[in-house]
C-alpha cells in the first residue's frame, strides 16, 4: 500500500502555523516534505481564503490564524477552524514536548484552551 496522509497539505500547513506562527517557509516545507514553492503557494491560498493573515515582523513573516472562520467543507461548517486546530495542536503537544529555540515565541493556539 502506498503512503497517504489523512490531512491535505493545506490542513498540515495550517497546523504547523498554529503551532509556530513565526515558522519560516523553508522550515514549513522541510517539516512537511514539500517544496518551498508549494509551501508558499499553500500559505498564499490560505491567506487569500482569509484563514491566515500575514504580518511583517522585521524581515520575517508572522502568521495569524483566523480561528473564528468555519471549516470550508459543508460537512464541517458547524465547527470553527480554531476548534479543530485546538484539538490537533493540543493532542500533538501532549504527545511530545516542545524544544524551546532562541527565535520562537510561545505558540498561540487559535480557539484552543489555555491550561
Amino acid at each position: 500500500m502506498g503512503e497517504w496522509s489523512f490531512f491535505t497539505n493545506h490542513a498540515r500547513v495550517l497546523i504547523c502555523i498554529a503551532r509556530d506562527p513565526g515558522v519560516r517557509l523553508r522550515d514549513l516545507a522541510a517539516t512537511l516534505g514539500i517544496t518551498e514553492r508549494s509551501a508558499y503557494g499553500i500559505v498564499a491560498d490560505l491567506a487569500e481564503a482569509g484563514y491566515v493573515v500575514k504580518d511583517k515582523d522585521g524581515r520575517r513573516n508572522r502568521y495569524r490564524v483566523e480561528a473564528h472562520l468555519p471549516l470550508p467543507e459543508p460537512i464541517g461548517r458547524e465547527r470553527a477552524i480554531g476548534e479543530v486546530l485546538g484539538l490537533l495542536v493540543d493532542a500533538d503537544a501532549r504527545r511530545r514536548p516542545r524544544q524551546p529555540t532562541k527565535e520562537r515565541h510561545a505558540p498561540e493556539i487559535p480557539g484552543g484552551r489555555r491550561d
